[in-house]
């Protein structure tokens, strides 16, 4: 899997304010991006139904900034395909996402 790709989803539904995740390694980037943006750094390597426990208080506390934002919360909280699988390339995600400076622009490889 060529990670750009899961962060260029990410990307482009919330700047277009639609469609849905497909799949843990769309949710892994979208759950780091969420705590880039508010802070919180995990301590650890989730499994993804212990990612989703982890984000969320975030999803409920956080006031997003603009509508890309909102939308990224919006695309978490209805996440509802969780699924057991995980491997190095989510965590991979996830650490893209933690270290994003390139927030909301579809082309760039990220963090």
């Amino acid at each position: 899997m060529e990670l750009v790709l899961a962060r260029q989803s990410v990307m482009i539904k919330c700047s277009i304010q639609s469609s849905i995740l497909l799949g843990n390694y769309e949710f892994y980037y979208a759950a780091g991006l969420l705590c880039r943006l508010c802070g919180a750094i995990p301590g650890q390597a989730f499994q993804p139904a212990q990612l989703y426990d982890f984000i969320q208080p975030l999803l409920e506390s956080y006031t997003p900034q603009n509508k890309e934002d909102a939308y990224l919360v919006k695309l978490l909280k209805g996440y509802d395909d969780i699924s057991d699988e995980c491997d190095a390339q989510m965590a991979e995600l996830m650490q893209m996402g933690l270290k994003e400076d390139n927030l909301w622009a579809v082309t760039g490889a990220g963090g």
